[in-house]
């Protein structure tokens, strides 16, 4: 008999996550208005990077916490940091210290959400529709992107940021709302099974290669989150809303109607060449002369990415014990911004010396370089512990 997926907690988290991203992903936008203020895209880049660094600091603390005390205090205190700090971007009108402090505290509040959502729908999500359910799970999250770059454009085109920063507030007070009724889920341990450590996890052989591949497919991430709208801005192709919103309508669309396929055919069948698909998004758009270039890469970043990211999550889930399992999320989505704090500096100086198109180009071969070498090790990992099949790639 198939166990069920659609549960009250699944559903009620899915839709948290839902108003969190929404709130989250109007900030891609955010990079317009550093520019407004004079910065380069350097800056932009160390900007996003400061963020990164305080996100990925609180990472261990809230591994520890969610594996000792459970989920839910991690994702109501979150709540209430986000909407202070979302706040506070009304405060923001220069380039100094104090736009650094926001940034920071925002990225110490999206955070605690991002790794308590996930792992609390990890953990209502059925093991033998892992992959499937963090599929599911996940269009709460990538729905956002299409629909806030939408919005995004919508409020700046009859206003302007100060409205958009209050937008983004709204949906983090929605999201508070919809988090007070969540009742604490964790798995079911074994008798005397504790939690092994935050760093443990961290240095465990089995998921070496997995916390390679997510922070690559991070960094490589950091081309379209963090400077889409610097592209746009600065070349006059497209819009920031046709790019998402094709990347989510394709990703949503085929985790939708075949999320299935990897928990049936192999994961590993899946997420190579859809690796691939993801890689031949950034090639497309760095050649992208008009609207229909744009939107061809969105669409190939969202069927890549929509297979990717459940399938890397669910290999975590599997090869993570248990009672560690808030410590192996809190690190798995720090690699986010570890991505963004290795590839926000380094792409920006590359746009700033050489352009967009090269830019989109070593981002696209490096994740390729990447996935060679993911593929190299998880196969050595894998042949050892005997416990997955694994699927030769060339190269």
């Amino acid at each position: 008999m198939t166990e069920r997926l659609f549960t009250r907690p699944f559903l009620l988290v899915s839709i948290a996550n839902f108003t969190s991203g929404m709130a989250y992903a109007l900030f891609l936008h955010f990079s317009g208005y550093l520019a407004e203020l004079g910065a380069s895209d350097t800056q932009i880049g160390l900007i996003y990077g400061a963020t990164a660094v305080a996100s990925i600091s609180i990472r261990p603390l809230l591994g520890t916490v969610m594996d000792r005390y459970g989920r839910v205090p991690v994702i109501l205190a979150g709540n209430v940091l986000n909407i202070i700090f979302v706040l506070l971007y009304l405060t923001v009108s220069t380039l100094g210290p104090w736009v650094y402090f926001v940034r920071i505290g925002h990225g110490v509040a999206e955070a605690m959400l991002f790794a308590s959502f996930f792992t609390y729908g990890a953990d209502v999500v059925p093991a033998s529709r892992r992959t499937e359910g963090i599929a599911l799970f996940g269009v709460s999250g990538l729905l956002p992107i299409g629909v806030a770059g939408v919005l995004g454009d919508f409020v700046l085109s009859i206003s302007g940021f100060r409205e958009l920063f209050l937008t983004a507030a709204g949906f983090a007070i929605i999201t508070l709302l919809l988090s007070l009724p969540l009742p604490e889920r964790r798995p079911e341990l074994k008798p005397g099974e504790r939690p092994r450590g935050f760093w443990r996890i961290v240095a465990d052989r089995n998921l070496l290669p997995i916390w390679w591949m997510i922070g690559s497919f991070s960094t490589a991430l950091t081309a379209y989150f963090v400077f889409i709208r610097r592209y746009v801005d600065d070349t006059g192709v497209g819009s920031v809303g046709l790019f998402f919103s094709t990347y989510v309508a394709v990703a949503i669309l085929e985790r939708i109607f075949f999320g299935w396929l990897p928990d049936r055919v192999g994961r590993k069948r899946v997420l190579y060449p859809s690796l691939v698909v993801l890689i031949a998004g950034f090639f497309v758009l760095a050649g992208a002369s008009s609207w229909v270039g744009v939107a061809i890469a969105g669409g190939l970043a969202g069927a890549g990415h929509g297979f990717v990211f459940p399938i890397l999550t669910a290999l975590m889930v599997d090869r993570a014990p248990d009672a560690d399992r808030g410590s192996a999320m809190s690190f798995y989505t720090a690699l986010f911004d570890v991505g963004t704090l290795i590839g926000g500096p380094i792409m920006g100086a590359i746009i700033d010396t050489a352009g967009w198109g090269p830019m989109y180009v070593t981002a696209g071969a490096a994740l390729g370089v990447a996935t060679v070498i993911f593929a190299r090790w998880d196969r050595i990992v894998t042949r050892d512990e005997g416990s997955e099949t694994v699927i030769e790639v060339p190269g």
